[in-house]
């Protein structure tokens, strides 16, 4: 096998994600689960452009309703091969679940274009953190895009169990016993 990782580009942020959400409890597990968030409601966010990126790059995105997200988990602290996703069913393996501590701490999101702004890009349905790395952005392309009737492994346990789309909204902190903090 060759050398790859000595021919792997680095890859730098071409935007940062400008969100309500300043800590991992308070934004949804993903982008439609809203349950259990402060307002209840799908956030407005902003994904503002770094200098070096011109508008040439991004003014066609223009008329597409929804558009992906590749962005890294800056706060993640590493990884583990399993790990206890938040709709319950015990330990699962790191690489079948949407959990942000991954091998390589790199996120996929599809939230709603509402607005191409001269360095900025308006989106709805945010579930990133304040401040987030953008990657790259790519349209999202119904056609090609969806796959409804596709399997999903144990998530389609989970569902006729719980009842579809039965995620559960963000965790909320642990209570600090008095006389502790």
């Amino acid at each position: 096998m060759p050398d790859v990782l000595s021919e792997l580009p680095a890859y730098s942020p071409i935007a940062f994600a400008r969100s309500p959400y300043a800590r991992r409890i308070d934004a949804p597990h993903q982008p439609t689960v809203v349950e259990g968030t402060e307002s209840g409601e799908t956030a407005e966010a902003s994904i503002e452009f770094v200098e070096g990126i011109p508008a040439a790059a991004f003014r066609d995105l223009a008329g597409f309703e929804r558009i992906w997200l590749v962005f890294a988990f800056h706060r993640s602290e590493g990884w583990k091969a399993e790990v206890r996703p938040p709709r319950g069913g015990g330990k699962r393996s790191v690489l079948a679940t949407r959990s942000p501590h991954r091998p390589n701490a790199i996120g996929l999101s599809a939230v709603e274009l509402v607005a191409v702004e001269e360095r900025i890009l308006r989106v709805r349905g945010m579930d990133l953190l304040d401040g987030t790395p953008i990657l790259d952005i790519k349209p999202y392309v119904p056609y090609a895009d969806a796959f409804p009737s596709s399997r999903a492994g144990w998530i389609d346990a989970i569902d006729a169990a719980q009842g579809q789309h039965s995620a559960p909204g963000p965790k909320r902190p642990r209570r600090t016993p008095r006389g502790l903090g």
